[in-house]
């Protein structure tokens, strides 16, 4: 008989053993989660108030505290003009882009190395970067650049659909296998990526180039309160449906084989939250561009604090993420101020030595 994962409600008796370790998890979930949720808070407060003009925290809960009609509830003066300013139009909508973008990234890389069982898996092994990648740069050498976020989401969804179709038609029937995704989803990419670098060999001018680079290494320095809008509405839609589905990725540990023994309908659950990863990246990316290692590394670092359980992995991941790309973001924008990094840089400065630092770590326990 094949026994449940761990971790999972099932159980092959009575159940009554699985509930002891629910409850048990939900203990040790519940301070980690606490723990999260007031450091991404605190990133984001002092992320507004670092800049080239310092600014004190204070500052900043006033300026929010004033925007919300709180101010005079709360016995809380206005700022001045140019520091609130500063605060509400320029560094917020920035910090909370980002701090959006990192959670669904790493939400998203959750369920793909979940339902791939490939620890490399990230949000874009769908090719979905280089789709994204390709309508962006279009946009830009055409100088249609209010269109990017929309040329960039289009381009991500067809990257989604040629993958899928691919994966499906390869299979002649039985379904779309993680391995086939997978290959898939490296083709699509890969000649996405091929006509990105055609469209900018042959038509890209001038600035045209600094501001593809920029975009395809990841940038939140544009972001607006639409940017927030459409990231923390998508990770707030997408992102939470995602997010509890702990339950089905669990059965999914030891295989679909496993997963269907457990009454898991493995093909449409699969199709779905591919689906779901590919929209949630799609819209993330069509603001902040190619992020790379937010959604590689953090759920590798969480599983090292709370295990593999997918009810406690998946909103842990997500305030990591979002607290990591708060303080990357930070970094690429003042430690060679005047001038900024794109982001992309910093996570992948940062996330390289920190995955091999991991993949170590794995091989001094094997």
């Amino acid at each position: 008989m094949t026994s449940a994962p761990t971790g999972t409600s099932a159980d092959a008796s009575t159940g009554t053993a699985a509930a002891p370790r629910a409850t048990s998890g939900a203990r040790r979930t519940g301070p980690w989660a606490a723990v999260g949720a007031v450091a991404l808070l605190a990133s984001v407060v002092l992320a507004v108030a670092v800049g080239p003009a310092d600014l004190a925290p204070g500052d900043v809960w006033r300026s929010v505290a004033t925007h919300l009609g709180l101010g005079d509830a709360l016995g809380l003066a206005p700022l001045d003009r140019l520091p609130d300013a500063m605060v509400w139009q320029l560094r917020l909508p920035r910090v909370l882009t980002a701090a959006a973008v990192g959670a669904g990234l790493a939400v998203c890389g959750v369920v793909m190395q979940s339902l791939t069982r490939n620890p490399l898996a990230d949000p874009y092994l769908l090719g979905l970067s280089s789709g994204a990648s390709l309508g962006a740069a279009a946009v830009l050498v055409l100088g249609a650049t209010v269109l990017l976020p929309v040329a960039a989401f289009v381009g991500a969804t067809a990257a989604l659909v040629a993958t899928l179709g691919l994966a499906a038609a390869s299979g002649r029937g039985r379904g779309i296998a993680p391995a086939r995704t997978v290959l898939a989803g490296l083709a699509v990419g890969q000649l996405a990526a091929a006509a990105t670098s055609f469209v900018i060999f042959w038509s890209a001018k001038g600035d045209q180039y600094r501001e593809i680079l920029s975009w395809l290494m990841g940038s939140v320095a544009g972001a607006t309160w639409t940017s927030v809008a459409v990231a923390g509405g998508a990770v707030l839609v997408l992102g939470t449906a995602l997010a509890c589905t702990g339950s089905l990725l669990d059965a999914f540990t030891f295989g679909d084989t496993a997963a269907a023994t457990l009454g898991v309908p493995v093909a449409r659950v699969r199709w779905v939250l591919l689906v779901g990863v590919a929209l949630l990246t799609g819209a993330l990316v069509a603001q902040s561009g190619s992020i790379g290692f937010v959604g590689l590394i953090l759920p590798h670092a969480v599983r090292l604090l709370v295990g593999a359980r997918h009810r406690a992995l998946l909103p842990l991941s997500a305030l990591a993420g979002g607290t990591f790309l708060v303080w990357a973001d930070t970094l690429a924008r003042t430690v060679f101020e005047p001038r900024e990094l794109p982001v992309g840089i910093v996570t992948a400065a940062i996330g390289a030595p920190v995955f091999a630092a991991l993949l170590w770590r794995g091989r001094a326990r094997a």
